[in-house]
């Protein structure tokens, strides 16, 4: 009897044993399985938190303002490039739309919305203490699954640009009509003098006939100008590049240009080191110096003179320095002077000749070389043109 009871007794406690043996495994198990779960959980929180840091480093990075509201007009999110646009600080997270954006335009859409799915290419005009901007909004109604109103996401694309581009557009427009139209009335009106019958006076004949070439020769310079400005504008344009000498460069435009720098009794004072040598295309440079020279002439004063000097710069630059002494040009005026058919005095400039084209031909011609153009001026001391080149 006892000893069954030693048996029974030895395999309760192996039993025993074997029981806790058990639950240490399944606990381990457990534990195991609870470690990797948390580990699971951590690295989905991980890819969670760089997929959301990588959406918002997207989302400031957007050209277009973007913000995203709430069902009571709330944002709920916006990008750096909206605070852009009006002036906000980011981030806006809780405040009212019109608090931040300050256009009725825009909460109207927002009204819109809670009926219409989305509102698409409204254009509105902002205009304050800033230039004046144009937007257009693209706006998208939100809804919960019961279809009810949930807020709303605004993209705001920036229309300003596209508008001046579209107002120079038409200046250039209106600029080469009226440019094209005067010598064209011109050669009309001397061809139909001669056809009603002054063809048959001889001295009436070469007066009108010098009125067709030379407004002929007017136009067909507009139109090379015109036509060398797309080809730069459109890098068509392939520059021929060699080392020029500066010094010998400018010698051969003033005996180009002598005839109507003597009319005036201009002269013109080569101050250029004979061992400078840029590198450029020598005919567009050409371009570049034939018209600065030509323009210091026919505004600087009669019996004056004009100053042609250069230096060496840093990053391996030559500047060049054209002065006159001329009226000189309007601290407001510096800005626009390299436009196209922009002009300081419109009416002095038309009867000194030209296409209205020539600074901005000496613009294109030098940034193409790498190089930059600007003008320093006084009204009173005359003008200085300055442009850059690289070094040969």
């Amino acid at each position: 009897m006892s000893f069954y009871l030693i048996i029974t007794s030895t395999a309760a406690f192996v039993a025993c044993i074997g029981w806790i043996v058990e639950r240490k495994r399944v606990q381990k198990l457990e534990t195991e399985k609870t470690i990797e779960l948390e580990q699971q959980q951590q690295l989905r929180e991980a890819e969670l938190k760089e997929q959301a840091s990588r959406t918002i480093t997207l989302f400031d990075r957007m050209i277009e303002g973007v913000i995203v509201l709430d069902s009571k007009g709330l944002i709920r999110l916006s990008n750096n490039a909206a605070a852009s646009l009006f002036g906000f600080t980011n981030p806006a997270v809780g405040r009212n739309l019109i608090e931040v954006v300050r256009h009725y335009e825009i909460t109207a859409i927002i009204s819109k919305l809670e009926l219409e799915s989305e509102v698409l290419g409204h254009e509105i005009r902002i205009e304050g203490p800033n230039p004046v901007r144009f937007l257009q909004i693209n706006a998208l109604a939100l809804r919960d699954r019961e279809g009810r109103y949930d807020g709303a996401i605004l993209v705001f694309h920036d229309l300003t640009r596209i508008r001046d581009l579209e107002v120079v557009r038409q200046e250039f427009v209106g600029n080469v009509s009226h440019e094209l139209r005067t010598p064209l009335s011109l050669v009309k009106s001397a061809v139909e003098t001669l056809i009603d019958g002054a063809k048959e006076d001889p001295k009436t004949l070469v007066r009108f006939l010098d009125i067709i070439e030379r407004n002929a020769n007017r136009l067909s310079l507009l139109i090379d100008d015109l036509l060398l400005l797309s080809a730069l504008d459109s890098g068509r344009l392939q520059l021929q590049l060699q080392a020029v000498g500066l010094h010998a460069a400018i010698v051969e435009i003033s005996e180009d240009l002598s005839a109507a720098a003597n009319r005036k009794g201009t002269k013109i004072l080569n101050l250029v080191n004979e061992t400078l040598y840029a590198k450029a295309d020598p005919n567009r440079l050409r371009q570049v110096l034939s018209n600065l020279i030509d323009n210091s002439i026919k505004y600087g004063q009669t019996e004056g003179s004009i100053q042609i000097s250069a230096s060496l710069i840093a990053n391996a630059m030559i500047e060049v320095r054209v002065a006159d002494d001329g009226p000189g040009i309007p601290k407001e005026s510096h800005a626009r002077i390299f436009e196209r058919f922009f002009r300081v005095d419109k009416a002095r400039s038309r009867e000194q000749g030209g296409t209205g084209l020539g600074l901005a031909i000496v613009k294109h011609v030098v940034q193409a070389h790498g190089g930059d153009v600007r003008v320093e001026s006084e009204v009173g001391k005359g003008a200085t043109f300055i442009f850059t080149l690289p070094v040969a």
